[in-house]
């Protein structure tokens, strides 16, 4: 059998176990279905939700996405820009978070489950 990257896994957001099935059933920015995920994995069963409220771990990721960001953009604005007004960083940062919104969502579950889930690569499913 061939092994499959888990970077690969990990950026097409697969299951940690086989890193063949999907673990969100619909396409990121379909903004009505950003926070669905699928109960199991499709392709090995694997159950995503390690315990009840098991996600909710995944705010802390989602902040240290949003704190990068927040620090890249005011880099950008203060060196790129010339250090503009106070509401040009408020709403640059605002606006960029919520272009990447759906994106933090579901790599910081990803990370997550990946990071504290307890799932090791079974190279056999």
């Amino acid at each position: 059998m061939q092994r499959r990257s888990a970077l690969k896994a990990l950026i097409n957001c697969k299951c940690p176990r086989c890193r063949q099935g999907k673990i969100f059933p619909y396409p990121a920015y379909r903004i009505n279905k950003m926070l669905e995920m699928n109960k199991s994995c499709p392709h090995c069963g694997l159950v995503f939700e390690r315990e009840p409220g098991f996600f909710i771990g995944a705010m802390y990721v989602s902040y240290a996405f949003i704190v990068a960001i927040f620090i890249t953009v005011a880099l950008v604005l203060n060196y790129g820009f010339g250090d503009p007004d106070l509401w040009v960083y408020i709403f640059s940062v605002l606006g960029v978070v919520l272009i990447f919104l759906p994106l933090i969502v579901r790599y910081s579950r990803v990370l997550y489950l990946n990071g504290f889930g307890g799932i090791k690569y079974d190279k056999n499913l």
